[in-house]
């Protein structure tokens, strides 16, 4: 008897293992372009940009991870519900709503903000092969370019989707990093709770930086478009520019995915704060120059192979988002000149499509050839980044609202209040900064 009850014990255990596996594995499906953009957002320049915040500054920016989480939700949110309502990329319904002049201006700051992001990521990934092997910078930005562009052509969406979204996954170190260092954990929830703000050039550029690295331009592109992807994989539409028709549970799992993706995003950040400055900014490594600084916050996790370590996390991610900077790139000019888009296509299909991919990727490398100080090229890419958001979060904001585009899914009012306090807080910033930067 007690041998038959222990079985049945044991069955019962199974059975719930099993239904708690499904569940994970349902959640793990449900997440898809939303966890990736927001993956991406912690691109290199964004690795970058939040290690000089927490060098320079300490914890005084860990605020901004918080006061942003909100402002990336609402916005990533209506990129991608415009993209699942219209079958189309927002250079696509730009053109259709919009004059033509307004769609080469939104498209023009994209492609420029990109190249410049592309080529600080590539720079990056390249001198962290250089320091983990050893040969010349340039032959391994080569290799790198060249290597992205031919996986981007040659290997399908669905199974590069795959990898994209767990390359993410690489930036966890700096969450057990944080807590294996002393943290002053009050001045911490204060410094997150209370924002600091100082008005000299330097803090208010890193602020900007901040921003421009978490609310991207390329981001708003990439999602509408993945969005649209998604759709075609499932069967949904045959094509970019078919009108899906979207039930309520798509919109509901788009912002699941969505609000992950967002969250994963900024705890990120505001790790990456919290390490790099119980390890560099109390070490008195208050400006980061080189690659081997900045690899210095992991030490305390990896000892002598903290190089490898961030080196592995940097080109990991850093080739997820040159994929969807160059992707946005493409999504973006092929809508605006009526080429055949989308990585779920092959080559032949949509051959303009990959060669603006390339060539983005092409122009971001020959960047490299100017002699550039890495560290500050991805901290000057986030910048440019926040500061082209701006026309780009006040068109997205009337776009998401707009009956003639969406219909009746229209923005929540508190998605539209907080949006339009990001883009005055944005456009403020800049404001600021070109005050003091010339007065």
């Amino acid at each position: 008897m007690e041998n038959n009850n222990i079985s049945t014990e044991v069955k019962k255990e199974l059975t719930k293992s099993k239904k708690i596996i499904k569940k994970i594995g349902k959640t793990l499906k449900s997440i898809g372009p939303g966890f990736v953009t927001g993956a991406a957002d912690d691109d290199p320049s964004g690795i970058a940009t939040y290690s000089v915040a927490g060098a320079q500054y300490g914890y005084q920016m860990t605020w901004m991870s918080l006061f942003l989480l909100p402002a990336m939700i609402s916005i990533q949110e209506m990129c991608g519900r415009i993209g699942i309502v219209t079958g189309k990329g927002l250079a696509g319904v730009i053109k259709e709503h919009y004059s033509k002049k307004l769609l080469y201006f939104m498209v023009m700051l994209l492609v420029i903000a990109n190249i410049i992001n592309i080529g600080a990521d590539l720079g990056i990934i390249a001198a962290c092969l250089q320091m983990l092997f050893g040969q010349n910078f340039y032959m391994w930005l080569i290799v790198v370019a060249i290597g992205i562009i031919l996986l981007e052509i040659t290997v399908p969406f669905k199974t590069y989707s795959k990898y994209l979204k767990w390359l993410g996954l690489s930036l966890c170190v700096y969450i057990i990093t944080a807590f294996m260092v002393n943290q002053d954990w009050n001045t911490i929830v204060v410094s997150t709770l209370i924002p600091h703000i100082e008005f000299n050039s330097v803090y208010i550029m890193t602020l900007i930086g901040f921003i421009g690295t978490t609310i991207s331009p390329y981001l708003f592109f990439w999602q509408a478009s993945n969005e649209v992807e998604a759709e075609i994989e499932e069967n949904k539409i045959e094509d970019f520019g078919e009108k899906p028709k979207v039930r309520k549970t798509d919109i509901i799992k788009m912002r699941f995915d969505t609000k992950t993706g967002m969250i994963f995003s900024n705890m990120i950040s505001f790790f990456i704060i919290l390490t790099t400055t119980a390890t560099l900014h109390v070490s008195g490594i208050t400006n980061i120059e080189t690659v081997q600084q900045a690899a210095l916050s992991l030490k305390p996790l990896a000892g002598d192979f903290a190089y490898i370590l961030f080196s592995v996390g940097v080109i990991g991610i850093g080739w997820q988002a040159i994929t969807v900077l160059a992707g946005s790139i493409g999504y973006a000019v092929s809508e605006t000149f009526n080429f055949e888009e989308g990585l779920s296509k092959p080559f032949l299909k949509a051959k303009a499509f990959y060669i603006i991919i390339a060539l983005a990727t092409a122009v971001g490398l020959v960047m490299n050839l100017f002699h550039i100080n890495i560290i500050q090229a991805l901290v000057y890419a986030a910048v440019v980044n926040g500061i082209a958001s701006i026309p780009l979060i006040f068109l997205l904001i009337k776009m998401s609202s707009n009956e003639k585009i969406v219909g009746n899914r229209k923005t929540q009012k508190i998605s539209s209040v907080i949006a339009w306090i990001t883009f005055i807080f944005i456009t403020l910033s800049v404001c600021v900064m070109l005050y003091t930067m010339f007065f």
